[in-house]
């Protein structure tokens, strides 16, 4: 056995099983920590600023501590150079890694498993620092949680539902307000053969939500606490009446029956449990579990669960197309929901699968570069996103194509790079009208008019947004609501109207949280436009709300967005977060950011 370096709790070192002596002092300890939760290697003097701002020799300084770090770790490990890169012997065990890249199993088999990192950590001389490594302990805990949500699914799917409870009772512990969670547990502990737990569970959850939030949970937790599945009408003798079931569910879903076409797959389901085939069940629950995630709003849990016990057939019954399916649709929901990593682990399960099929392919590119463009890996997201735009040009259906043209299209935006970004996206609106994909037209027109509010056409624009929000209000979807809410609150502010600005941006994220499945990437989105206005002309509640958002963005890995909350903080004099803003943006691969980290810039600003 190696090198062990567990930051999962009191940070500590191993050789061989035994305790190993660590570096002396917090900032060494900090600074391993910095190298090893970056993904880009930083500059010497970008690192001495971070950690060291009071030393009268701060370059001076980060070499001692370098030299501290060499001591430690040995010949297991090279740390050095310009920009300071550290590199680990192969077989080096970091507990952290395996929390974000290892399987759910490896995950909570590991002895930190659920603490926050480096626990008891403290540098308070160095504010830049500590507020870098607030938002890192944030994103371990999202992380953690991620692993429990699936280890909880997945356990689940195996027809182990009580180890599954007790992931998800840890899961409810740790995200007291988040509705998916309670409803899991809700799932589980129906499974599991205790229906009255389950409908105690729910009506905690009611309780908790109107007392502390004032609201109640959505219809999805009510469906958990009852029995989902249709009663089996008459005898079953054969798979294609299950088939004919089936057939008929995705018929009512395409004529817009949403309702009808959710209940005859439920039955198919409920009648394939009837019939000794493992493959008709696969199929069964894979396409329920897809209808729930596309078309009915707020049963995203629901319809993961029902992925990962159909995923989990198909692959035992052999059938590699059914489960690749399983699985891409499983990336899409973590995907939805911010879970990054356990993302990029199902679409490589996708893509091992799909033995080249051409349309899982396309998607697991799409999804993968949206993945990547969130977290703010500019360079693998491009060349994600063409490939997938590539990929699904030559197939039939245009879902896909049009969901890529416009994250293409949002990436290039995101970039400043406005001539590309009306190419690709006037592509995907082109793309929709001719798919007469109603629907999803808000999502394109809806980057497109920022585009127009970028080039000073507020007119036009403003004509997008309203669009694009009404028909998001026509259609019931969360999402496309709140993103044209929030290009109307833009609007406004161009035209100066602040209040009325702030007024319809505060609501906008809002829309985005009124059930538990949206796309948390546009309720930051949202947010991160009501700061941007509210520091912009100086309102009263603005660090309320970049509290808000460095919370979210942080929790979730959405980095990008995180490194505008730090500018803000920086506009508004708070100290270290000119310094902390500048390390978090040389993560993130977007010449934008330029502009926004100019020191002069910030520092006017904060005077």
């Amino acid at each position: 056995m190696g090198l062990s370096i567990h930051v999962l709790g009191p940070p500590r070192l191993e050789r061989g099983g035994a305790p190993a002596e660590p570096p002396r002092g917090n900032k060494a300890w900090g600074l391993l920590v910095f190298l090893l939760r970056t993904r880009l290697p930083p500059s010497r003097e970008r690192l001495a600023g971070l950690l060291f701002p009071e030393a009268d020799d701060p370059l001076g300084t980060l070499r001692w501590t370098l030299s501290e770090l060499r001591r430690s770790l040995g010949d297991d490990a090279d740390v050095g150079g310009d920009p300071v890169r550290l590199t680990l012997r192969p077989g080096t065990l970091v507990d952290v890694d395996v929390l974000s890249g290892g399987s759910w199993a490896e995950a909570v088999a590991l002895p930190g498993f659920g603490n926050e990192l480096v626990d008891g950590l403290v540098v308070r001389s160095s504010p830049g620092f500590e507020m870098w490594l607030e938002d890192e302990r944030r994103q371990v805990a999202g992380t953690t949680s991620a692993v429990l949500h699936q280890a909880a699914l997945a356990l689940l799917g195996r027809g182990q539902a009580a180890d599954a409870v007790r992931h998800a009772s840890d899961l409810v512990r740790l995200n007291p307000y988040d509705e998916n969670a309670h409803v899991l547990l809700v799932r589980c502990l129906r499974a599991a053969g205790d229906p009255e737990g389950a409908a105690r569970r729910a009506e905690a959850c009611r309780e908790l939500f109107r007392r502390e939030l004032g609201i109640d949970p959505s219809g999805a937790l009510r469906t958990a606490a009852e029995a989902s599945e249709a009663p089996v009408v008459g005898r079953v003798s054969s798979g294609a009446a299950v088939l004919a079931q089936i057939e008929a569910g995705e018929a009512a879903l395409a004529a817009g029956a949403v309702d009808a076409g959710v209940q005859r797959m439920r039955g198919a389901v409920a009648a394939a449990r009837t019939i000794d085939d493992r493959e008709l069940l696969a199929r069964a629950l894979v396409s329920l579990g897809g209808a729930l995630v596309h078309s009915a709003r707020g049963r995203d849990e629901e319809g993961a669960a029902s992925l990962h016990e159909g995923a989990t057939l198909a692959e035992e019954a052999g059938r590699a197309d059914v489960a690749a399916t399983g699985w891409r649709e499983i990336s899409w929901v973590q995907f939805l929901r911010a879970q990054y990593e356990r993302a990029e682990a199902s679409l490589t399960r996708t893509a091992v699968l799909a033995a080249g099929a051409n349309e899982e392919l396309a998607w697991v590119d799409v999804t993968r570069g949206a993945c990547r463009h969130d977290t703010g890996d500019y360079a693998a997201a491009g060349e994600l996103l063409r490939s997938g735009v590539e990929r699904a040009r030559r197939l039939p259906s245009g879902q896909p194509l049009a969901q890529a043209l416009t994250l293409l299209g949002r990436y290039h935006l995101l970039r400043g790079e406005i001539e590309d970004a009306v190419h690709v996206l006037d592509q995907a609106l082109a793309e929709v009208d001719a798919r007469g994909m109603t629907a999803f037209v808000s999502w394109p027109e809806s980057f497109r008019g920022e585009i127009d509010l970028a080039l000073g056409d507020v007119d036009a624009a403003e004509a997008r947004f309203e669009h694009a929000f009404a028909l998001g209000c026509q259609v019931g979807d969360a999402c496309w609501e709140s993103i044209g809410l929030r290009g109307l609150g833009l609007v406004a502010a161009a035209r100066g109207d602040v209040p009325r600005a702030l007024d319809l941006l505060l609501e906008a994220p809002r829309l985005c949280r009124r059930l538990p499945d949206t796309y948390l990437w546009i309720e930051a989105y949202a947010l991160d436009a009501l700061c941007a206005v509210a520091v912009e002309h100086r309102a009263e509640a603005a660090l309320r709300w970049i509290d808000e958002l460095e919370a979210v963005t942080a929790r979730r890995g959405i980095r990008e967005l995180l490194v505008h909350a730090t500018i803000y903080r920086a506009r508004l004099g708070e100290p270290g977060a000119a310094e902390a803003a500048r390390s978090l943006a040389a993560q993130v691969e977007n010449p934008a950011l330029d502009g926004l980290l100019e020191l002069e810039e910030l520092a006017a600003d904060a005077s």
